[in-house]
């Protein structure tokens, strides 16, 4: 009941951004997609069953069949008429159109017959559902005139299949403009690109032209001659003649792409040459071509060079006028902005056209981009000629972006992309729009990525998360804020379910499913953590474990399907909820971890020293509150993401446990004079240091020997007499126990998050500190139902039985701890059994 109350609540601005501003009450609100410049209304309407009348010839037989879909058109010459009339006027661009239903019929009046198709696709919205057609006009028209997408990430091109539903998914959204320049097809780039496409790659491509006509979308076929051109006659004329096998398949679109080279093919004034060449031989001479496009290499703002004269300076003086320039924006991936625009529009002496990388997902394969399509400058409209957007290579998921790119370069200034991304969800998942809409929402954000671009994820719930964690480190909780957390895992759970089962959408299903998979366990990850924190907040210590295994299960469980799914070679693995609701999950277990071992309630801190626990050793002030991940063989320091100043002298590394011993050091300090001005030194006192050999290059090596193992200090310092500055991305040590046999290096550490393990085949065994042998203790155990003996031994050899049983949570009272300095673990069981921690009461 919760989920459904939430999903409801969720709904609301879905029905208000889709109700025009002259709406009058009718059986259902009035659904146009994209928003229309102008709607009027007046009461009254038209039933569905009537039949209108169509004058023979009058209009053409694919649009007759089109609106046949949804009113029927058999009617004599005394019913209402359908009338459909095409006329240019001066002035009125192409897909502009009038569409008119009142008491005298239906009447069309476009621009040309893709306009019409639009009106038609407007008719066909406005039947959907509904008994009746309601008195209305609706006058219409796109702000940009090329709209829809470039199919030109990395990685696996679309199928036949996902170009085609693509196609009929911007004809129906009003989109006429479809890219083809997948980077790993042979024969759009190297080596390929001279020669004719296969037998089979051709008749798909003739299929693909064919069904963008149906839909009125122009097939952009794109060629990427730069990585091997030779600049000479003989592979102008290639291109040429490539460009002439594609006419005769039935393309009349094409770009020329000089993106991601390096070499000769940089060159702007042969790029110019090359493409004034293609302009007069070929798109001049060809009466049905559309204006030529193409792909500068500097493509970004800061990829150009900014001094007059150069490369942007030079197409925009010598590039025929005709042709388009794309432009990516300030950066690879980035907002796309009016100032932005206008600065490149004055050195390409032209409108640029928008290729926005969003929502492609190369450089972070792991993660899903399901969120608004926003960052794209509602005041633009003036500054550019077209505008694309470059999508997953998950065709069927990109669908939620595109179709806020849709609503925005139709009608820009009507344009809200949080409301547009709400009503995706109806239009693309119908069935299952609320379960659609929770995935989406927590799916996203890219992660930490190379071109530094993220995005908003789970708004929604994240003041909650926000908020709860900061009762939780006062020692405390709001039960209103708890619970609606738990309603939102709860939701998760049901999401998944729900998206698998309901969805019509089979292939989309599939597209997601690793990540649907993965999201339904960090929802019961989450539903864990939540019951963890309630029976903590009751001083149910024994539940509260129990959870706190559960919850670590899941996430053990996540683990292991990101390590097998998704295997590409640049980001493998899966990964869901990663801005907000997987680091919650992570950060409650260790914060209630740590209250477990620091003496709230029944358990106590082990009162180990600092000098005994593993900790960053560091005098420089920006790295001292720097987080540690220590785990059963490495500790690491967390990466920053700012950058790093180090005065001379100014030291980091790490101190071990004295039952440690470093194996090797992977780091990358990201600095190309890191060797002239660091040093790597270890030390067994922090007195007397010992300057490591290292080999590195620009800031990034491994050691993976020490001189000194017994050395329980290693670190990195700034030798030079100057201040120096570097980014800490990787300080990872491998570390092994140097006494295998005592478990006290990680069960009497205060951390939950490591812990010793034991079996059949390596019983376990632990050295009590006399405090803990005048007290009652508490042992938090994973033991998978097994059977364990916890005893110890008299100084004869015989055993002392304290425990046997497969409680995870157990207790030790004082008074059989009495001159035991020494604790054994026995157990049958062959998979290795886990102690996390034994503390005090």
């Amino acid at each position: 009941m919760n989920m459904m109350l939430n999903f409801k609540r969720r709904l609301i601005p879905i029905i208000l951004c889709v109700l025009t501003k002259s709406a009058i009450a009718q059986d259902l609100p009035v659904v146009i997609y994209p928003q229309p410049h102008q709607v009027l209304m007046e009461s009254g309407s038209i039933p569905l069953n009537q039949a209108f009348y169509v004058k023979p010839g009058a209009v053409k037989a694919e649009l007759q069949s089109l609106l046949g879909t949804v009113i029927k058109l058999d009617g004599g010459k005394k019913e209402l008429p359908l009338k459909v009339q095409i006329q240019k006027s001066a002035g009125q661009r192409s897909g502009a159109y009038e569409l008119t239903i009142n008491k005298s019929g239906i009447q069309i009046a476009a621009a040309d017959d893709r306009a019409a198709f639009y009106a038609a696709q407007t008719l066909i919205q406005l039947a959907k559902g509904k008994a009746n057609l309601p008195f209305i006009k609706v006058t219409d028209y796109p702000d940009v005139l090329f709209r829809g997408t470039v199919e030109g990430f990395y990685g696996d091109p679309w199928t036949q299949d996902d170009r085609i539903a693509q196609l009929r998914f911007y004809g129906q959204l009003k989109l006429n403009t479809y890219i083809y320049g997948p980077k790993d097809d042979p024969y759009h780039s190297s080596p390929n690109w001279r020669l004719h496409y296969p037998e089979k790659e051709e008749a798909d491509i003739k299929q693909l032209v064919q069904e963008a006509k149906k839909n009125y979308v122009d097939f952009v076929w794109a060629i990427h001659p730069g990585k091997d051109i030779k600049w000479n006659l003989g592979d102008s004329t290639a291109v040429l003649k490539k460009f002439e096998m594609m006419y005769a398949l039935g393309v009349r679109s094409f770009a020329v792409f000089f993106d991601d080279i390096s070499g000769v093919g940089t060159d702007a004034n042969k790029q110019a040459g090359l493409l004034n060449y293609l302009q007069y031989q070929f798109v001049n001479k060809k009466k049905d071509v559309t204006p030529l496009v193409m792909c500068p290499t500097e493509y970004n703002k800061g990829w150009s060079d900014p001094k007059p004269g150069t490369y942007l300076d030079i197409l925009g003086e010598k590039l025929d006028p005709a042709i388009q320039i794309m432009w990516t924006g300030n950066t690879v991936v980035a907002d796309i902005t009016k100032e932005g625009l206008e600065w490149v529009n004055k050195r390409i002496r032209r409108p640029a056209f928008v290729w926005w990388n969003f929502p492609v997902s190369d450089y972070v394969r792991d993660h899903l981009l399901m969120g608004p399509s926003y960052g794209i400058d509602t005041e633009a409209q003036n500054q550019m000629s077209g505008f694309v957007s470059n999508p997953m290579d998950k065709a069927e998921p990109s669908k939620t972006a595109i179709f806020g790119v849709a609503l925005y370069t139709w009608n820009m200034k009507s344009y809200q992309p949080e409301q547009a991304w709400l009503a995706s969800h109806r239009y693309i998942m119908p069935e299952a729009s609320e379960a659609f809409q929770l995935f989406n929402s927590h799916n996203s954000d890219p992660g930490p990525n190379g071109h530094r671009y993220r995005r908003s994820e789970s708004v929604v719930i994240q003041p909650y998360t926000v908020a709860f964690l900061k009762s939780l480190n006062e020692g405390g909780y709001s039960t209103e804020d708890a619970k609606r957390l738990k309603a939102e895992f709860e939701g998760m759970i049901a999401a998944s379910k729900d998206i698998s089962t309901k969805a019509e959408n089979k292939r989309l299903v599939a597209q997601i499913h690793p990540w649907l998979v993965q999201f339904d366990l960090l929802g019961r990850a989450g539903v864990a953590v939540m019951e963890l924190a309630e029976n903590w907040n009751k001083k149910s210590y024994d539940s509260a474990w129990e959870k706190y295994l559960a919850t670590e299960r899941y996430l053990e469980q996540m683990v292991e399907f990101d390590q097998k799914s998704n295997l590409n070679p640049y980001q493998p693995g899966v990964k869901t909820g990663s801005l907000v609701m997987t680091p919650f999950v992570k950060e409650v277990l260790l914060k209630i971890g740590q209250q477990m071992t620091a003496g709230n309630g029944v358990l106590a801190h082990t009162g180990l020293l600092v000098k005994d626990q593993t900790i960053l050793y560091t005098n420089n002030a920006k790295l001292k509150s720097q987080p540690l991940q220590i785990g059963n063989q490495l500790v690491a320091i967390s990466p920053a993401l700012e950058t790093i100043k180090m005065n001379p002298g100014d030291y980091f590394g790490l101190h071990l446990h004295p039952n440690l011993q470093a194996t090797s050091l992977a780091f990358n300090l990201e600095s190309s004079t890191l060797g002239n001005w660091g040093v790597f030194e270890t030390s067994n006192d922090a007195q007397t240091w010992k300057a490591l050999s290292v080999e590195e290059k620009k800031g990034k090596g491994l050691i993976s020997k020490f001189d000194r193992p017994e050395d329980q200090y290693i670190r990195f310092r700034n030798k030079s007499d100057q201040a120096q500055t570097f980014y800490l991305k990787l300080f990872k040590m491998e570390v092994n126990t140097r006494n295998k046999a005592d478990n006290g290096v990680y069960v009497l550490d205060g951390n939950l998050e490591t812990y010793s393990t034991f079996s059949n085949n390596e019983p376990g065994m632990l050295h009590l500190p006399k405090d803990f042998q005048i007290t009652d203790l508490k042992f938090l155990l994973r033991l998978n139902g097994e059977t364990i003996t916890v005893f110890s031994k008299d100084k004869k050899g015989r055993e002392n039985i304290l425990y046997t049983g497969s409680d995870d949570y157990i207790k030790i009272e004082k008074s059989a701890l009495k001159k035991i300095d020494t604790l054994y673990f026995r157990t049958n069981a062959t998979e290795p059994l886990r102690i996390y921690e034994i503390a005090k009461n």
